[in-house]
């Protein structure tokens, strides 16, 4: 199984490098080599007990536009944790959200991931978007990629991690679309995240209140460079906890 993880590592280290700047790829590094390039970067091989971790979501996993995918919670994450990360997806997207003007989720997991080999552990993390749409439409959206997921990647762990928001009171339809995400994971048996309900953003950043004055943008929603620091710190404590801060394939 080693050489066989050996050569899959190497495999998505190329694909990785080779993919679509507007997904980027986990830095390796505190912060991005402005004068690195992918072959310098390539000379590294993959080491063959790295944990292969895919993410797929919104502005909060990738980037918001302007911004590096590298300084991302979910590239921090992977600092945090010693994996090889790939990042997929776009900012403004969902399950639903971005269906008229973007890509959603279920496209954007075709275009970018499922053409590749498969991870130790996929997280699909999303639902911010989504707020605004019914719950149920939201939810079945969720249940039809999660288990096109699993189809064809059935040797993978997968993960859902729900809305995160910029302060601690999101809009009854964030909760609702939360809720939803919730029951579809336990139906198809997967670990829910819930950074609400665990309150990983507290106060409001206009009112100057909690954590949200020094960890979010001035826009009141996106976090800054601390902020996704600080919530890869919260996302590796939820991944201890499940037992998937190390994840292997069988």
């Amino acid at each position: 199984m080693t050489s066989r993880r050996a050569r899959r590592g190497a495999a998505l280290l190329a694909l990785c490098l080779a993919s679509f700047p507007a997904t980027g790829c986990g830095a390796f590094g505190d912060e991005p080599a402005q004068n690195s390039s992918p072959a310098a970067a390539s000379t590294s091989p993959v080491a063959s007990s790295t944990p292969l971790v895919m993410f797929l979501g919104d502005s909060y996993t990738v980037g918001e536009r302007g911004s590096f995918p590298e300084y991302t919670y979910a590239a921090a994450t992977a600092r945090l944790l010693g994996w090889q990360p790939v990042l997929a997806g776009q900012g403004g997207t969902g399950f639903i959200a971005g269906s008229h003007v973007r890509r959603t989720f279920g496209t954007l997991y075709e275009s970018q991931l499922g053409w590749r080999p498969a991870p130790d552990l996929l997280i699909v993390s999303g639902g911010h978007n989504d707020w605004s749409y019914p719950p149920q439409e939201v939810g079945a959206a969720a249940h039809e990629l999660l288990e096109r997921a699993r189809g064809r990647w059935p040797d993978s762990r997968i993960a859902v991690l729900g809305p995160i928001w910029g302060n601690q009171s999101p809009p009854q339809g964030a909760l609702a679309v939360r809720d939803a995400l919730r029951q579809v994971a336990q139906q198809l048996g997967m670990p829910f995240i819930d950074p609400i309900a665990e309150q990983w953003i507290t106060g409001n950043r206009a009112h100057g209140t909690g954590n949200a004055a020094r960890l979010i943008q001035r826009d009141g929603t996106h976090p800054n460079q601390e902020g996704h620091r600080y919530l890869a710190t919260r996302l590796v404590e939820s991944l201890k906890r499940l037992g998937l801060a190390h994840p292997a394939q069988s």
